[in-house]
């Protein structure tokens, strides 16, 4: 049951669905089942706790806030509308599941589960989602303001459970407290610019004794959607030159705003309770929801496969959204997977090929597409696929060298910034593998030969790796001067950098 039925305005669809992915955002978390020790303490964001709550209760705070910037046209340009910005509140209400065995006198007994035809039914805590649409904001010279007390109904219903013979053999009862909020709104005028302040108040009346009896009248998920007629909304993020004293003196708490809807769009904005960019979108890779603090779904669907049939009956029990998951997992071919995996996006630019003449201790490399991994027919999640890899043989040609175990290498960081990498510059190191990942990167794995501790490296495996385009080939030692340091006078290059 929801308890409020929305309607979508035009243009929200879209945006709605980003919405939803942070309106579920820890509904439920990995394994998905009842059972697990976390699923007992989920829903990590936008959680707007009741005001008196006990110290013992571990509620959130109870409000959050959000100020964001518009343009509104001169009188002179104005449409025959008036300039306004809608308002809507969105968040999850707890439900409670109860699962209750019936007697043979009739009477009925809370279980925490019932296995009915060797079906389990399990009591958990669901959430219904609610959205109070809270009217419209004009948009005027005359700053002005609104406030808006809403309460959220509770409920309870009963849905009878029978025996694999038909016969009553218990119900599942849902329950849900009701829930009472204030939204407040403010219009200011800053620098030519209007700023809109949308505050949100959970004013529940009663004392939270408990962390359960707290989270049970809490806002869960809490969001705001905005959108304007007759003005447009600025970027936060990347605002005009004009603008951006304006948008640097906007406060945000707990929830911030980001512009939403299509590329380029000015009227709709999300206030979410986690920091988005503008304009956020559902990777089109992505097959559906894992609600998993927006975990990669790669990792998660490796997980889920993992799970023995024990353990996803019992995650199929514990909530219908989980189920769904274990069953779209179960279902993903070789094909659908590998789409997980996702793309490689070259930040740089497109591919080029090396320019003529271009030589030089990382020109040859620094342009040139990696060749692809080849596994041989095989998934690259498959073991097999690591049949025709040879870290200890592979070799890669750098400056037309072909460098593998055992050659020496000068290193020129330049792919990272950090302070390790640094410490490498200029230093001379021997080659102990050449690696391949699966999107077809070659990594070389090194020690470096003056380090005194570069055995004691070697023998753990402890290496350090980077890129063909960071080395520089030398020759190999030189067995009349007894060490394994290259000549120093011999194809030496000056470090551009």
């Amino acid at each position: 049951m929801t308890p409020v039925t929305p309607t979508t305005p035009a243009g929200l669809d879209h945006v709605r669905t980003i919405a939803d992915a942070v309106l579920y955002e820890g509904y439920l978390l990995y394994p998905y089942r009842a059972s697990s020790h976390k699923n007992r303490s989920r829903w990590q964001f936008g959680v707007l706790g009741p005001p008196h709550a006990a110290p013992g209760s571990f509620a959130e705070e109870p409000d959050m806030a959000m100020q964001a910037l518009l343009t509104v046209p001169d009188d002179d340009d104005a449409p025959a509308a008036p300039a306004e910005v809608s308002v809507r509140l969105r968040f999850l209400q707890l439900q409670v599941r109860e699962v209750q065995r019936r007697e043979r006198d009739g009477s009925h007994t809370a279980v925490g589960e019932l296995n009915l035809a060797g079906v389990s039914v399990l009591s958990w805590d669901e959430a219904v989602e609610c959205e109070l649409d809270l009217g419209t904001v004009p948009l005027s010279d005359v700053p002005g303001s609104t406030d808006e007390l809403r309460t959220v109904p509770g409920g309870e219903e009963s849905e009878p459970l029978t025996d694999g013979h038909g016969a009553p053999a218990g119900r599942v009862v849902r329950r849900r407290e009701p829930l009472t909020v204030r939204v407040r709104t403010r219009t200011a005028r800053d620098d030519g610019h209007l700023r809109l302040t949308v505050s949100v108040t959970n004013e529940h009346p009663g004392t939270a004794a408990g962390k359960d009896a707290a989270i049970r009248v809490s806002l869960i998920g809490t969001h705001l959607l905005l959108q304007a007629r007759g003005a447009d909304f600025i970027s936060l993020r990347e605002p005009p030159e004009a603008a951006a004293p304006a948008a640097a003196r906007c406060e945000q708490r707990r929830c911030w705003p980001v512009l939403a809807g299509a590329k380029g769009s000015t009227d709709t904005v999300l206030g979410a309770p986690i920091i988005l960019y503008d304009h956020p979108e559902i990777a089109e890779q992505s097959p559906g929801a894992l609600f998993d603090s927006t975990e990669i779904d790669e990792i998660l669907t490796l997980r889920v496969m993992t799970m023995t049939e024990e353990e996803k009956a019992e995650a199929r029990a514990t909530d219908p959204r989980a189920r769904e998951i274990i069953d779209r997992c179960d279902t993903m071919s070789p094909g659908d997977l590998q789409q997980l995996h996702g793309l490689l996006r070259d930040p740089h630019g497109p591919v080029r090929p090396p320019a003529e003449g271009a030589a030089g201790p990382r020109g040859d490399l620094r342009d040139a597409e990696p060749a692809a991994f080849d596994t041989g027919g095989a998934p690259w999640w498959d073991p097999a696929a690591d049949a025709s890899v040879e870290p200890e043989s592979d070799s890669v040609v750098i400056e037309g060298v072909a460098v593998s175990k055992g050659s020496l290498v000068r290193v020129h960081p330049s792919r990272r910034a950090d302070a390790q990498d640094l410490f490498f510059a200029g230093q001379v190191a021997r080659v102990t593998a050449v690696l391949s990942d699966v999107d077809g990167g070659v990594h070389v794995a090194l020690v470096l030969v003056d380090d005194p501790a570069a055995d004691m490296h070697d023998w753990y495996g402890r290496y350090f790796y980077f890129a063909p385009d960071e080395l520089e080939p030398l020759p190999a030692p030189d067995p009349r001067r007894g060490d394994d340091s290259p000549d120093p006078t011999e194809h030496r290059k000056e470090d551009p950098s």
